[in-house]
Formats: structure tokens, C-alpha cells, sequence
């Protein structure tokens, strides 16, 4: 059997802030625009710091609009680890 090798990054390397846009206003749920880089290869425009109805914070990936009037989101994580990652570094950079 062969090996195959790989380069896979460790999660916490992959996910940097590119920019954040916070949006100033008190009754809106919509707090800050953010854009991500993945492993210094992809650029994720559009991820959206929203508050929570029972307080707190979380990250939204970018969607879009489907002919059934629902929204979907556009990028999906494969990993939850890779997702929580995603909330951690994009507050962070909000908080900051």
C-alpha cells in the first residue's frame, strides 16, 4: 500500500482576518463585515458578525438568495473544528 503525504495545515494556521468593517448601528443585528483568509489562498468576502437574540455574538457565512425565497449559505465548513475556528479568529478581530 502506498503512503500518500500531505501538507495539511493545522487548523489554527489556515484562518487569518484580511479585514473588518463594523457597521455603526446600535438596533441593528448586523454588527461588522468580515473578510478571511484560508491558508493564504482563498479569500472569503462577506462573513457577517450578527447578534444573538439572547445576547452574544457569532459569525454568519456570506449567502445567497434561492428561487424558493430562502437563503443558503455559500461557503460551508467540512470540520467543526474548522468552523469554531472561524468563530474564534473572526470575534476576536471584532473584539479587538
Amino acid at each position: 500500500m502506498r503512503q500518500v503525504k500531505t501538507n495539511r495545515k493545522e487548523v489554527k494556521t489556515m484562518i487569518e482576518v484580511a479585514r473588518v468593517y463594523k457597521v455603526e448601528k446600535d438596533e441593528n443585528a448586523l454588527k461588522a463585515f468580515v473578510d478571511i483568509k484560508v491558508a493564504d489562498a482563498v479569500l472569503i468576502k462577506g462573513v457577517r458578525v450578527m447578534a444573538k437574540k439572547d445576547g452574544g455574538l457569532f459569525a454568519a457565512m456570506p449567502s445567497q438568495l434561492a428561487g424558493d425565497g430562502k437563503y443558503y449559505d455559500t461557503v460551508k465548513f467540512l470540520t467543526p473544528e474548522a468552523k469554531n475556528e472561524l468563530q474564534e479568529v473572526v470575534l476576536a478581530a471584532y473584539e479587538a
